[in-house]
């Protein structure tokens, strides 16, 4: 029997993750509109824990909806642990992916590290910075990978 292989209108399936055989297999990537709205979910998290961290540190935000540097800073901080430590954690997605079924996975469909979840989010800055064109690659690629993707080494599959 030979090997199917993939081609532009049939990519590769994505590799099953590789730990905890009893969760739910990979069945297919990430898309653009689901990325979106995880990402969205995600936003108004770590929004909400950085506007919490800076009250609790005593910094008033005197006009609403005008946030200084420190919500910028508390944001990026917030962010990176956020992002890092839960896609690098056993579930292998922050709150947004988690709840509409998506995991991140290195190339084999393994669990990533701390440092490639937080390369990978550092990434997602340059993603933003060339007009947003790095996150649309999601929609022009086989593996629906985003630029901050392709620079990490990783995948976001769907496990339902």
């Amino acid at each position: 029997m030979a090997a199917v292989l993939p081609s532009p209108s049939r990519p590769a399936p994505p590799p099953p993750p590789v730990w905890h055989a009893d969760r739910a297999p990979a069945t297919g990537y990430g898309g653009l509109a689901i990325r979106a709205v995880a990402g969205m979910i995600d936003g108004i998290a770590v929004g909400a824990v950085a506007a919490a961290a800076i009250v609790l540190l005593g910094s008033k935000l005197a006009i609403p909806f005008r946030f200084g540097p420190e919500f910028a800073l508390a944001s990026v901080l917030v962010g990176w642990l956020y992002f890092g430590l839960l896609e690098s954690s056993d579930y292998g997605a922050t709150l947004g992916k988690w709840i509409l079924g998506l995991r991140v996975v290195d190339d084999q469909g393994g669990r990533i590290s701390f440092l490639r979840a937080s390369g990978r989010f550092f990434a997602k800055f340059i993603s933003a910075l060339i007009l947003t064109i790095g996150f649309i690659m999601v929609a022009l690629t086989d593996r629906k990978r985003a630029l901050h993707d392709i620079l990490a080494g990783t995948l976001v599959v769907t496990v339902r």
